[in-house]
């Protein structure tokens, strides 16, 4: 892939993409009930912390969009020929598949059956696992793993339950 080609214009739409799903989730947490008629705090409303996401996927997706502007300007600067379109890429590749695949087990199948920070640690330990280096010995692939996992669930819970005051499974 060349800076101005194809990886830019994977950016742009990549980038117009995830602010789309960012304004889809901000529209849906505002239509939430809110609680204001019980006196409800800001941040212990319902769509707080999806709004919050929602925001955060626009900013991301602006800035990914704005990378691809830059590098397809940049590479017009630079006198470098348009690329043909090579068409578009496969919607679900290999590593689509297999985040879908363990995101759908975390929540159909681990949340409920096991406590929430048994099933979040176990899900970030492969999810973490999963996608390390190849090129990384497989005992501290395991040993990083197993760390973000239970840092990551330990954090997770202890966020939830002290700060959002809500009750996990």
């Amino acid at each position: 892939m060349t800076e101005g080609g194809t990886a830019a214009r994977s950016d742009l739409r990549g980038g117009a993409g995830w602010v789309g799903f960012g304004l889809l989730i901000l529209i849906g947490s505002w239509r939430m009930e809110r609680f204001e008629s019980m006196g409800a705090q800001l941040y212990a409303m319902p769509g707080f912390v999806p709004a919050l996401l929602g925001g955060a996927l626009v900013l991301l997706g602006a800035v990914l969009m704005l990378r691809g502007w830059m590098r397809r300007r940049h590479a017009a600067r630079a006198g470098a020929a348009p690329e043909a379109d090579p068409g578009p890429a496969p919607l679900i590749n290999r590593r689509i598949a297999a985040t879908l695949a363990l995101t759908l087990a975390y929540a159909a199948v681990l949340i409920g059956r096991l406590p929430f920070w048994l099933a979040t640690a176990a899900f970030v330990a492969a999810f973490v696992a999963l996608y390390a280096p190849p090129e990384q010995r497989p005992a501290r692939r395991l040993a990083v793993a197993l760390l973000a996992g239970a840092l990551t669930s330990a954090v997770v819970t202890w966020v939830f339950q002290s700060i959002f005051l809500v009750r996990l499974p």
